[in-house]
């Protein structure tokens, strides 16, 4: 067990989605309910780019710029975040947001939706493939969060919060098959929410309520625990120049922060391990 480094203030209201790519200046994250990308500089500041009402997740392109999750639906940006380009609404619904989402190694980028109620049943996890076309893929989901894969690609791990468990799912050409729990992580120890999968395929998942990151065997065994100071971690990448420091998200939202003021600041464990490069949207 090992304590993870506060790296910056509490700059996020809801800190989610951190990813590493070697062709932005650093590690970006969303605010989400903000509609706010930062990114983590070179020097240790952050930046702060408004692109929509609710940001929910991004990954890089691999010709160049971003690709988006806003609240209803995804966008295409450059590099800078400041050309933006919306791919239209996937639903009209406005009590239901985008929430969390990855790409696959072969380029087609995930995101899943909720209600802001959290209702249960009304989210779904959504694919945009190559040619920039979306469609729902999973159906019934609560809190769709969570969304890596395997190195050899040919697994899924997805969360959606409320079932307390990490998924696995067979994969292969953009398709979700043979659905199982791997691991069940007790309440008493907060509840599942973003994951990432590390170089020798294990995953490490953000528990929103523990203050803690775990890292799980692919067969669903606990192999180690990171503690934070501050309840409400979000999500977790692995990054820098050897993609070995694991920085980690957290969220001030229904926080005492007289007691915890340090929520909403990025964390880092460094050297937790060796990770992945961020895969990149194909499209």
């Amino acid at each position: 067990m090992s304590r993870a480094e506060q790296i910056t203030d509490p700059c996020a209201q809801h800190g989610e989605g951190p990813v590493w790519h070697g062709g932005w200046p650093g590690l970006r994250w969303v605010d989400l309910l903000a509609g706010d990308v930062l990114t983590l500089r070179r020097d240790g500041s952050v930046d702060r780019v408004h692109v929509g009402s609710v940001v929910a997740a991004l990954r890089p392109r691999r010709g160049g710029g971003a690709v988006l999750a806003l609240e209803r639906g995804f966008a295409l940006a450059d590099d800078s975040l400041t050309s933006l380009r919306p791919l239209g609404e996937l639903w009209t619904d406005t009590s239901v947001r985008m929430n969390d989402g990855g790409c696959d190694p072969q380029g087609r980028f995930y995101c899943g939706s909720m209600a802001y109620d959290e209702a249960p049943g009304r989210g779904r996890l959504y694919r945009l493939d190559h040619n920039r076309r979306a469609t729902a893929v999973l159906s019934g989901l609560t809190i769709s969060n969570g969304l890596a894969w395997s190195p050899d690609g040919t697994t899924a791990y997805f969360v959606d919060t409320p079932t307390q468990c990490v998924d696995a799912f067979a994969y292969a050409a953009g398709e979700l098959a043979q659905r199982r729990h791997i691991a069940r992580i007790d309440p008493e120890l907060g509840s599942p929410d973003g994951l990432t999968v590390d170089a020798e395929g294990c995953i490490w998942v953000a528990l929103w309520g523990g203050g803690a990151v775990h890292r799980y065997s692919p067969e669903g065994t606990l192999l180690d625990i990171i503690t934070l100071p501050v309840p409400r971690v979000t999500a977790c990448t692995f990054g820098g120049p050897s993609c070995t420091d694991l920085y980690i998200t957290t969220s001030r939202q229904a926080v005492d922060l007289t007691t915890h003021p340090d929520s909403g600041a990025l964390f880092i464990a460094r050297n937790a391990g060796k990770g992945l490069p961020a895969a990149a949207f194909d499209g």
